[in-house]
């Protein structure tokens, strides 16, 4: 089967790349805004959406739970009952459970939920417990400490043996609370406690990853790490692909973001190592690209 896309809808105002286009003008979400692109993303291709209310990019503040919530459950329960296929970007064990409980309310299964976890070696204790009891689906991220501390952890004896070592530490607490090896999605962390240049290396050993008998979900949209790559200049914020007039109105297409060529390009790479899925924001490219890839391989 081809490797699956997972569209990402940030519904934050500081995201890295987006941050901010789905904002109302008064500090809320505009949810038909939302709804009105993950529709957008589901008919280029996007077969999982991912939402997220709360920036993990290296430096950004952390965000309340009760923030993120507001965020993210009147979008999320949008998507639910329009019966699409979501993924909650989430750290939170409580902000996870909210987002069960409006699976629950929309008449959705628990199962079919993906709660997508960066947390890494800082996962709360509950979240393991939460998976096992619901029966939902998690994607174990690596990564060492947060947002505020991550880009100081980069220090490893052997990089592609550490990143396994420690992802299994933490798939043995999921296993070790309950959970069934089938609901489990491991993901290298790209960019995440990771220098540029080790982030090339995971990428080169993708399939080391994909041997551990897991789904494997590979994340490098419009990271840092391509910019030196595809001659960006250097300093400030990167571009904006939802800042405008384009970006209140909530239906228009986004522009092209510099690095989006340069995704679609390791959303192949990825795809052809055997991940079970990409997560992506310009849609298109990579659907084009896996496409490619599952034709090449059919």
């Amino acid at each position: 089967m081809p490797t699956t896309i997972m569209g990402i809808l940030n519904l934050t105002p500081d995201s890295f790349s987006d941050g901010g286009r789905f904002d109302d003008g008064a500090g809320s979400p505009d949810v038909v805004a939302a709804v009105t692109e993950a529709l957008r993303m589901a008919q280029l291709g996007a077969e999982i959406i991912d939402v997220g209310g709360e920036s993990t990019r290296p430096g950004a503040r952390p965000t309340p739970a009760e923030e993120e919530q507001r965020r993210i459950l009147p979008v999320l329960g949008e998507l639910l009952r329009c019966r699409m296929s979501v993924s909650v970007d989430t750290r939170r064990a409580a902000t996870a459970l909210a987002a069960l409980k409006c699976a629950d309310e929309a008449g959705a299964d628990p199962r079919s939920l993906i709660i997508n976890d960066v947390s890494g070696l800082l996962t709360e204790p509950a979240m393991p417990e939460l998976i096992a009891e619901t029966g939902a689906q998690i994607v174990i991220t690596h990564n060492r400490g947060d947002s505020q501390t991550m880009s100081s952890l980069t220090v490893y004896d052997s990089l592609v043996e550490d990143v396994i070592d420690e992802l299994l530490q933490l798939r043995e607490r999921y296993l070790a609370a309950g959970a069934r090896r089938e609901q489990i999605i491991l993901d290298p962390g790209i960019g995440f406690s990771k220098t540029h240049e080790q982030n090339w290396e995971l990428i080169r050993e993708l399939e080391s990853f994909v041997r551990l008998g897991h789904r494997v979900l590979f994340g490098a949209s419009r990271k840092g790490f391509l910019g030196s790559v595809v001659g960006e200049p250097t300093g400030g914020r990167e571009p904006d692909a939802g800042s405008g007039d384009a970006a209140a109105a909530g239906a228009a297409h986004p522009l092209a973001h510099p690095r989006d060529h340069a995704t679609a390009v390791l959303s192949a790479l990825a795809a052809q190592a055997g991940a079970w899925g990409v997560r992506v924001h310009d849609v298109q490219g990579s659907r084009d690209a896996v496409q490619v890839i599952s034709k090449l391989r059919s």
